[in-house]
């Protein structure tokens, strides 16, 4: 999914309030918004990797009046976010953590086995489909089904691998406050 990283690094320069939501539990909304700078209009049934695609390929497409737009839109958004009560990016960013904490503290208190037999069925259920490709021949009218799905499955993986190991959002967001922060002891 190199276009989807190549199309997020544009998003985090030119629109770094969306981008700041992007895998969040408000990324609907940030992605509703980034279609909507390219007039895209997702199938009812398209998933998160057939959106990000779509996307993907509208932004590394995209003219300078679209850009021009997709910075019109962050502006939009962050306007929206603010009147909604999240005053800056860090408020909005902390969404993701404050719904992580939530979730370990819940597995924490109440040791549930849900999510680990989740965990382990989704785990064996994306290798085995990797696996399944490796092997099996698909016929071209399932192929889009079995492809999406896959790539449902494995992002599912992401996730339930996020909750148990964390994810490293965080640590690169230390390391960008870092790279523009000061020495001790120098001058501003």
């Amino acid at each position: 999914m190199s276009g989807w990283t190549d199309a997020l690094n544009v998003v985090k320069t030119l629109a770094p309030t969306i981008a700041t939501v992007l895998g969040g539990p408000l990324a609907g909304g940030a992605v509703t918004a980034l279609e909507s700078v390219f007039g895209i209009t997702p199938q009812p049934t398209a998933s998160t990797d057939d959106r990000q695609a779509t996307l993907a390929a509208a932004i590394s497409g995209a003219t300078p009046e679209q850009l021009a737009a997709m910075r019109k839109a962050d502006q939009d958004y962050a306007v929206a976010m603010a009147q909604a009560g999240f005053k800056d990016t860090e408020t909005l960013a902390s969404l993701t953590v404050q719904d992580t904490v939530s979730a370990r503290d819940m597995q924490v208190s109440t040791k549930s086995w849900t999510p680990t037999l989740l965990t382990l069925a989704i785990t064996a259920g994306f290798f085995a489909m990797l696996v399944m490709l490796m092997y099996v021949n698909v016929p071209d009218a399932n192929k889009a089904i079995v492809y999406g799905f896959t790539g449902t499955l494995g992002t599912a993986w992401l996730v339930a691998v996020h909750f148990w190991f964390g994810t490293t959002q965080s640590s690169d967001r230390k390391t960008e406050l870092l790279a523009q922060s000061l020495p001790p002891g120098s001058q501003s």
